[in-house]
């Protein structure tokens, strides 16, 4: 059974996390950088037809730190308005203070959001002790009238969420679960022991989808899931009908695109990717920079050994 919950008295609505969720790009207009939200609504629909249960905007793979509060909360309504009642839609809210934090959870409510998703402060890194965390988490978790989602990402966060901080940090009422993009799947199985009825765990390696449910998750939030929605549902869907020889079997040739494409090449090899299968990448915005007709070249390959058809 579960442990009493800190700060008990803050509860909102459950909320049930499962299957294939999409952190979508944030798509920009070549030469000025500013919002393509026409392209980022065409991609949403795209998401949607290939039955994602959901996306997250201004996460990692939405460079969603190069994006200003305005940009944000654009992007959060273009979601919104093109996710179907029953999807849900996750809005990443990680900021460098946790005034921040607890501001773009306020407008995360307003914008039509399910449930926030906190990276943890990092520029501070060696100040980044448990106990400042836990504060800080405990402090947006009671504030925010959306459910909280922790978020571990090493590659650049530049360290990890103990184990034993999720622990305690589950107990809240108002957190309900952690993504792990760290792809360490001992790691991810110190989250694991914290699971229960309210409190989920999600992967966010697109190469470790069937090796996680397996394990114990309920949910990916997979970059991969961006350009190969329909083969990671099938994952998934897989594993929902007890069938983990062919989530497994699924997966094997996804592995190596997830590792190119996501892993190396980050946003701009995602977004080379979508442009490849006939949905909208586009720019990078600086200073990130586009991949060279060699990236590009390795994403199509990448593409065609996983399988995954491409139409441009």
């Amino acid at each position: 059974m579960r442990a009493e919950a800190i700060h008990s008295d803050i509860r909102t609505p459950m909320l049930s996390i499962h299957g294939v969720f999409g952190p979508v790009i944030t798509t920009f207009v070549r030469g000025s950088e500013d919002l393509d939200l026409d392209a980022f609504r065409f991609n949403v629909r795209g998401h949607m037809a290939a039955g994602l249960a959901g996306v997250v905007v201004c996460g990692s793979t939405g460079e969603a730190a190069l994006l200003g509060e305005d940009e944000r909360r654009a992007a959060l309504d273009a979601a919104r308005a093109e996710t179907p009642a029953g999807r849900l839609v996750l809005m990443g809210i990680g900021g460098e203070s946790t005034r921040l934090t607890i501001q773009r959870a306020a407008d995360a409510k307003v914008g039509g959001a399910d449930a926030v998703l906190v990276v943890a402060p990092h520029y501070y890194s060696n100040a980044m002790t448990p106990a400042a965390l836990k504060a800080h988490y405990l402090r947006v978790a009671d504030a925010s009238a959306l459910p909280v989602v922790l978020y571990n990402i090493p590659k650049y966060m530049h360290f990890k969420l103990p184990p034993e901080l999720v622990a305690e940090l589950s107990r809240h009422g108002n957190i309900v679960g952690i993504k792990d993009s760290s792809g360490d799947l001992e790691l991810f199985g110190g989250y694991l022991q914290s699971r229960s009825d309210t409190f989920t765990v999600i992967t966010g390696n697109g190469g470790q989808l069937s090796t996680a449910l397996e394990r114990g998750a309920k949910a990916g939030i997979l970059g991969l899931s961006l350009f190969a929605g329909r083969e990671c549902v099938a994952i998934h869907d897989a594993f929902r009908r007890g069938d983990l020889a062919e989530a497994h079997a699924l997966q094997e040739p996804l592995k190596a695109a997830n590792a190119t494409i996501v892993g190396e090449f980050g946003p701009a090899g995602v977004k080379a990717a979508m442009d490849a299968v006939g949905l909208r990448g586009g720019p990078v915005r600086s200073p990130l920079q586009p991949l060279d007709a060699a990236g590009v070249a390795r994403v199509r390959d990448a593409l065609h050994t996983a399988g995954v058809k491409v139409t441009s």
